[in-house]
């Protein structure tokens, strides 16, 4: 496959689990000051805020992630359609903000410690 110079191009192709990395959100100001780093990529299960757009203020919990397109889906963050089913909405990672986090899975437990210790390093010296 040629080089491309387009930036557009080069983000479509980008393997997807590469990608995920970039699927991340600004904390809420009691997480940060918990924690000490302002931005964390999402998870299923973390419960989140909407900032900007349609759906704003409102909060639900991750329900599932396509790293690919860059989408999130929310519970509670659904549209009717015309002939009355309900859709769920995707929203871009940017216009979300993490309240609480999912620490069920240990390495993400293990990796924010392992951050916040390294800033608090850093702080010091």
């Amino acid at each position: 496959m040629k080089k491309t110079k387009n930036r557009k191009k080069q983000r479509k192709r980008i393997i997807p689990y590469v990608k995920t990395k970039g699927l991340s959100s600004h904390l809420s100001k009691s997480l940060i000051d918990k924690y000490k780093i302002k931005t964390l990529g999402l998870r299923k299960g973390d419960e989140v805020k909407i900032v900007r757009g349609k759906f704003k203020d409102k909060q639900g919990t991750v329900d599932n992630i396509i790293p690919k397109k860059e989408k999130v889906f929310v519970s509670g963050v659904e549209i009717e359609k015309q002939d009355g089913t309900k859709s769920k909405v995707s929203i871009h990672n940017s216009n979300l903000i993490i309240t609480s986090l999912n620490l069920k899975d240990k390495l993400r437990k293990e990796k924010l410690e392992k951050k916040s210790k390294k800033v608090l390093k850093n702080e010091k010296t």
